[in-house]
């Protein structure tokens, strides 16, 4: 049986996400996330990958990537969350969701994406709600940068 199942999204209303099918234990492998593996200069010549459209792009090494955005896979719809319960782990070209805590049955399955904290950060609204969520989809390392950011600005606006 899969531990999980494709249903709307809480998180992306337009969307879809996947949701645990029973409970899942920390560390669980859950998915394995599948595409096809391309190379560096691949992906920086395809229009694809722009950041105007959804990019199911992961970083695999210094040479390889490999872009998710095909049907089969399922892994693809997993949503970004800053209160993730999962994560993705890998070695050599293959890649997978493990459980970094225990996820309940029918609780949204969640990764944090990791995008780093750049000039083009704006360009991702995080759409999570979670307690800890700095209103960008930003890797865990980088979101003091924001909540930094706004708080400076908040003491600005109560002075």
């Amino acid at each position: 049986m899969k531990l999980y199942k494709i249903q709307k999204s809480d998180i992306d209303k337009k969307g879809r996400g996947l949701y645990a099918t029973r409970n899942i234990k920390e560390g669980t492998r859950i998915i394995d996330y599948v595409g096809k593996i391309i190379t560096k200069k691949q992906t920086e010549a395809t229009e694809r990958f722009d950041n105007a459209k959804p990019i199911y792009l992961f970083n695999l090494n210094k040479k390889y990537d490999m872009d998710g955005d095909v049907s089969w896979n399922p892994a693809r719809l997993i949503n970004h969350s800053c209160s993730n319960n999962c994560d993705y782990n890998g070695t050599g070209l293959k890649l997978w969701l493990i459980a970094i805590k225990d996820i309940k049955k029918s609780e949204e399955i969640t990764a944090d994406y990791g995008f780093g904290y750049d000039e083009d950060y704006k360009q991702f609204p995080c759409k999570c709600r979670s307690k800890n969520c700095c209103g960008y989809i930003v890797r865990a390392e980088s979101r003091w940068r924001i909540n930094k950011k706004f708080s400076i600005g908040q003491q600005k606006l109560n002075k």
